[in-house]
């Protein structure tokens, strides 16, 4: 996936914009992004403040880090299981 010339922060300045009352034309032809981009990033980032952003950056890093270590157990205690059903 392309990475965005744009970090997360500078996007929900972006989307500020807009609440402050700018058309959404206006903020696309000043930042070089389409209506869609902006609309994409409307519904990804729409509400968030940057510390909401930051939160949820880090929930995610931690819940990825769960995810492989609930991964890495399921696979142990299916060798596990499979050395059992075979002394059998």
């Amino acid at each position: 996936m392309k990475k965005s010339r744009f970090s997360e922060t500078q996007i929900v300045a972006i989307l500020a914009q807009q609440e402050k009352g700018h058309k959404v034309a206006d903020i696309c032809r000043e930042h070089g992004i389409s209506q869609a981009t902006f609309y994409q990033w409307q519904r990804k980032y729409g509400g968030l403040e940057v510390n909401e952003l930051k939160r949820l950056k880090k929930l995610e890093a931690e819940l990825a880090q769960f995810k492989r270590i609930v991964a890495d157990l399921t696979l142990q205690n299916r060798v596990l299981k499979d050395i059992v059903e075979k002394k059998l």
